[in-house]
């Protein structure tokens, strides 16, 4: 197709390729991008896309990510869509376009010149990030696990501390506080459990396993505490089963090198921390004027996804506020709620290209499930089935498959199933490097 053709093609430009955004440009350049029905084009700041989900594994070492990966460029190759890389930095609505910064790589980094795209539909699925409620010394002394990057800086801090701890005569203690018990708090704690293990395993031992004290960190009265009390409650077993520390009703005051310190005058002791209370939009979204937003930030919607300041700009996912009824509550910032997004809008994007009535955004809670480490996880489905375990954490996994069967194909995604069975079986269970 020249130029001139894709110029005559509705543009569809879909900002952001998280779970969420990969899935929907699959699915579009699978049918109206292959059949040049429209040009479909992504934009992301980085290369390479990693299921959020998976970052509390790449933390703890216990995944090797390189396997995990998959490269933009290559995907957009096979899947009949254009990815630009770039950092969106403001949206024109009155001329359908976008202005994005370049994304710097290498020593030399690049251009300084912004590029400005145009669009005729205008999808953003951005995401989310930590929000530290500006708490002193957070930003400072504590790590975030909101991208790759994020997570490797973590799992690097942490291998260098068994390295340094080598190198002396004496065992060594080691301490982690993990701010915020929500998944991605209770599951990296989970995770770190075994990790310790597997670091005492491959023979860094001048920091024994029981030297090493988790420390679980909410403000709210649970662990858990957006998800039903039952589950709560059985992964709190589990985590004490584990001999995590666990301290509700505990709020932060500050951080420092050191410690962490509460409201209520105490403190505990903490080398590695990690802040995983609470998220907010992007600072791009919170700076875009003229868009209807809630408290949080996040750019309102209607049912039909489209946003209150403009039909022809999208949101969904974490960046967005969507309440398909009145009856209901927000939806949260949950990886099956992008999903089931990304398959609405598929359908809606081609309803829109044909001239039709936009359909309505209903979600459907399949239930909730949080991984504890290697063999276990807790689970609640459809509101009512509770599953613990092996059958929970196989659950849990088929997750990550199903995202890489609607990114890759099921074939695609059946044999990334095979590799990654072979692979746990001749590599390290932690990584060291």
């Amino acid at each position: 197709m020249n130029q001139q053709q894709q110029n005559e093609l509705h543009r569809i430009v879909i900002v952001g390729g998280g779970a969420g955004g990969l899935e929907l440009v699959t699915q579009l350049g699978d049918s109206i991008g292959k059949s040049s029905k429209a040009h479909i084009t992504l934009i992301d700041m980085k290369l390479t896309h990693v299921w959020k989900p998976l970052l509390h594994e790449i933390a703890a070492g216990t995944m090797n990510i390189n396997e995990e990966e998959t490269n933009y460029y290559s995907h957009a190759a096979k899947h009949h869509y254009e990815f630009v890389l770039g950092c969106l930095e403001d949206i024109l609505p009155a001329k359908k376009q976008i202005i994005l910064s370049p994304t710097r790589l290498g020593k030399y980094g690049s251009s300084n010149e912004k590029l400005t795209l145009n669009y005729d539909t205008l999808i953003l699925a951005v995401g989310s990030v930590s929000n530290d409620f500006g708490t002193a010394g957070v930003l400072e002394h504590c790590h975030y696990l909101d991208s790759l990057q994020q997570a490797e800086i973590f799992q690097q801090d942490m291998l260098r501390l068994y390295l340094d701890a080598q190198g002396s005569h004496e065992p060594r203690q080691l301490n982690i506080g993990i701010i915020g018990a929500g998944a991605t708090g209770v599951e990296l704690a989970a995770e770190l459990v075994q990790a310790k293990q597997n670091f005492y395993k491959y023979g860094l031992n001048k920091i024994l396993p029981q030297n090493v004290q988790i420390n679980l960190i909410e403000g709210a009265d649970r662990i858990l505490p957006a998800l039903p009390e039952k589950l709560a409650d059985h992964a709190q077993k589990q985590l004490e089963r584990m001999s995590i520390d666990i301290h509700t009703s505990k709020r932060v005051e500050k951080v420092d090198a050191e410690k962490i310190y509460f409201t209520d005058g105490s403190r505990i002791h903490a080398e590695l921390k990690v802040w995983a209370a609470g998220i907010k939009v992007p600072a791009v979204i919170a700076d875009l004027n003229g868009f209807a937003k809630d408290r949080l930030g996040r750019l309102e919607v209607y049912a039909t996804l489209q946003t209150k300041a403009d039909p022809d700009i999208f949101a969904f996912g974490d960046c967005a506020h969507c309440q398909p009824r009145a009856d209901e509550a927000v939806l949260g910032p949950r990886a099956q709620v992008a999903s089931q997004q990304a398959a609405f809008l598929t359908e809606a994007i081609k309803a829109r290209l044909r001239g039709q009535q936009l359909p309505m955004f209903n979600f459907s809670d399949k239930g909730s499930l949080v991984s504890l480490s290697k063999n276990k996880a807790v689970g609640e489905l459809l509101g009512q089935v509770n599953v613990q375990g092996f059958i929970a954490k196989s659950m849990y996994v088929s997750l990550y498959r199903m995202h890489q069967a609607a990114i890759h194909g099921y074939t695609h995604a059946g044999l990334l199933t095979v590799k990654d069975f072979m692979s746990k079986k001749i590599t390290p269970k932690i990584k060291l490097h």
